[in-house]
C-alpha cells in the first residue's frame, strides 16, 4: 500500500485529530445563542448549558486516560484509527439527539475520540519528526484546532442564518463525520511511529521507516543510523523493567517530567484561553452586542486565533518554549486584570457594559486571543510531548491530556455560571492564575526547543545540577557525538575524548570531578 512520507504531509493529515477537537468547541459555541437550539431544547439555564458544553470533555478526560494503554498495545496508527470510527459515532449520535440527554451523550462518545486524538497526535508527531522541527510539526497540532474551530464556526453560522427549525444544527453537527472519515482513510497510508516500533522490538521496519521519513529510503545515511542508534538505546532502557503503569510516572526518575507535562496543560487550561472559545458569544453579548453583530464579531475572534498561531509555528523552535511560555502568561495576566478593571468600573452587571467600555473588552478580548495563539495554545501541547521518555510518553502524554480535559471539563461549567453571579471577578480569578503560572514555569520548567527527544532525556536526568532558566544553552549532544565519532574514525581521538562524561559535562556544563554545574 502507498504510503506518505513527507513530515509535513504526515503531520496535515494527522492533525485533523486536533481539527476534530476544534470542530466540537465551535460546533457548540454558536448554538448557544441560537433561536433554533434555544427553542428545541427549552432554552437551557446557565448550569444546564455548562453541563452540556462540559460534557465533551469529561468523554474526553476518559479517552485521554485510555489513549496511552490503546496507543502502546495497538500503537500510535491504530489508535488514532480507532478514535475516527468513534468521532463518526458520536457526530451521529449528536446529530440525531432528540433531548438533552440525548445530546450529552453524543458529545461524550465524541470526547473519547478527542481524549484519544488530543494526546496520540502530539505523540505520533513528536516522535515522526526530526528534533529542529519538531516544534513547528506538533504545533501543527494546535493550528489544525483553530482550522476546526474556525470552520465549524462558519458552518453553524451560515445554518443559523439560513435554515429553520432543527434540521439548522442537525446539518452542523452531522458534518462533523467528515473530517473523521478523512482522517480515518488517510491513517491507512501512514507509517507506524519508528520509537514505537522499536519499542516491540521490530527492529528492521523501525530503520526503514526512519530511512524513509529523513533519507528518501537510505537506510545508510548518517543521520538515519544516528538516530536509528539514538532510538535503540531509548528502547533498551525502556525495556530493562516491566510495563508502565500511571504511578510509575511519579517515580523517583520520571516525577519531574509528570510534573511538567501535567502542569503545562492544567495552566493552559487556567489560562483562560478555551474559555473564550467556548463563551465568546457571551463575552459580546456582555459588550451590548446581539444577533448578527455578535456572530460576526466572534469568527474574527476565530480568525485572529488562526492567523497568530499560524504565524508563530515558523519561529517556535527558534524562540524557544520556556520564553512564549513566560510572555504568554504574564500578557494574559494584564489583559485579564484590565478587562475585570473596565467591568468593576463601568457597570455593576456584565450586561451593562455598552459603549467605549465595551469596544475596549471587545479589543482586549481580541488581543488576549492573539497573545493565546502565538504562545500558551502551540507550546503546551508541543511541551508535554517532549518531556517524557520513550518508556512513560504515550501514558504520560495521555495523563498530560487527561489534566487539560479536567480542567478543560470544570471551567466549562464553571464560567457560564460565573459569568451571571461574580461577574468581572471571573476575570481576576484569572489573572491570578496567569500570576502563579508565570513563577511555576520560571523556575521549573527546563527548555525543549532544538534539542532530540534522547537528548531531552539527558537534560531531565541532569536537572538537579542545571537550573531550568539557565537549560536554553543546553544541547549540542549529537551534534558533540558526531564530531566525537569523527574525529575517532580519523585516528585523533584524546583521552578526554573517551571519557563518556567529560563529554556530558561539556554538554550540560557539568564538572564531574567537583559536581558543580560550570557557568
Amino acid at each position: 500500500m502507498y504510503r506518505f512520507t513527507n513530515i509535513y504531509v504526515l503531520a496535515a493529515f494527522g492533525t485533523i485529530g486536533g481539527a476534530l477537537f476544534g470542530f466540537d468547541i465551535s460546533s457548540m459555541s454558536a448554538w448557544i445563542a441560537a433561536d433554533q437550539y434555544l427553542e428545541y431544547f427549552d432554552s437551557p439555564n446557565s448550569n444546564l448549558q455548562g453541563g452540556i458544553t462540559a460534557s465533551m470533555s469529561a468523554g474526553s478526560f476518559a479517552g485521554s486516560l485510555a489513549a496511552g494503554f490503546v496507543s502502546d498495545h495497538l500503537g500510535r496508527r491504530y489508535a488514532l484509527m480507532i478514535a475516527s470510527v468513534i468521532w463518526i459515532i458520536g457526530a451521529s449520535v449528536q446529530c440525531s439527539a432528540q433531548n438533552v440527554a440525548h445530546l450529552i451523550a453524543g458529545r461524550v462518545i465524541s470526547g473519547l475520540s478527542i481524549g484519544i486524538t488530543s494526546s496520540q497526535c502530539c505523540v505520533y508527531l513528536a516522535e515522526l519528526a526530526p528534533a529542529k522541527i519538531r516544534g513547528r510539526v506538533v504545533g501543527i497540532q494546535q493550528w489544525s484546532i483553530e482550522w476546526g474551530i474556525l470552520i465549524m464556526y462558519l458552518i453553524s453560522y451560515g445554518c443559523v442564518q439560513g435554515i429553520t427549525g432543527p434540521s439548522a444544527f442537525r446539518i452542523a453537527w452531522g458534518i462533523q463525520a467528515v473530517p473523521g472519515l478523512v482522517l480515518g482513510l488517510a491513517l491507512m497510508c501512514f507509517p507506524e511511529s519508528p520509537r514505537w516500533l522499536a519499542s516491540h522490538g521490530r527492529w528492521e521496519e523501525c530503520l526503514d521507516v526512519l530511512a524513509t521519513l529523513h533519507a528518501k529510503g537510505n537506510r545508510e545515511s548518517e543521520a538515519v543510523r544516528l538516530e536509528f542508534e539514538e532510538v535503540k538505546e531509548a528502547a533498551r532502557i525502556a525495556n530493562e523493567s516491566k510495563d508502565v503503569s500511571f504511578l510509575a510516572l511519579f517515580g523517583p526518575k520520571v516525577w519531574k517530567r509528570t510534573v511538567a507535562g501535567v502542569s503545562v496543560q492544567m495552566w493552559q487550561q487556567l489560562l483562560g484561553g478555551n474559555i473564550a472559545m467556548y463563551y465568546v458569544v457571551y463575552i459580546f453579548e456582555m459588550a451590548g452586542m446581539s444577533g448578527n453583530t455578535t456572530l460576526y464579531s466572534s469568527a474574527i475572534q476565530y480568525v485572529i486565533f488562526l492567523v497568530t498561531t499560524g504565524s508563530i509555528l515558523p519561529y517556535i523552535d527558534r524562540i524557544g518554549r520556556r520564553t512564549l511560555l513566560l510572555l504568554g502568561a504574564v500578557s494574559c495576566m494584564a489583559i485579564h486584570f484590565a478587562i475585570a478593571a473596565v467591568m468593576a468600573t463601568q457597570g455593576s452587571y456584565v450586561n451593562e457594559i455598552s459603549g467605549a467600555p465595551g469596544k475596549a473588552v471587545i479589543a482586549l478580548s481580541y488581543i488576549f486571543v492573539g497573545i493565546y495563539g502565538w504562545t500558551w495554545a502551540p507550546v503546551a501541547w508541543i511541551y508535554c510531548s517532549e518531556v517524557f521518555p520513550l518508556k512513560y510518553r504515550a501514558k504520560g502524554v495521555g495523563l498530560s491530556a487527561s489534566t487539560n480535559w479536567i480542567f478543560n471539563f470544570a471551567l466549562a461549567y464553571f464560567v457560564a455560571p460565573a459569568f451571571t453571579n461574580i461577574q468581572w471577578r471571573t476575570y481576576i480569578i484569572f489573572g491570578v492564575f496567569c500570576a502563579a503560572m508565570t513563577v511555576h514555569v520560571f523556575f521549573t520548567y527546563p527548555e525543549t526547543a532544538g534539542k532530540s527527544l534522547e537528548e531531552i532525556d539527558w537534560l531531565f536526568e541532569g536537572e538537579g545540577r542545571v537550573k531550568p532558566w539557565r537549560s536554553g544553552s543546553v544541547g549540542g549532544f549529537r551534534e558533540k557525538v558526531q564530531e566525537r565519532e569523527r574525529r575517532r574514525s580519523e585516528g585523533v581521538m584524546g583521552a578526554r575524548d573517551e571519557d563518556e562524561k567529560t563529554l556530558q559535562g561539556d554538554v550540560f556544563g557539568v564538572n564531574y570531578e567537583e559536581g558543580k554545574v560550570g557557568v
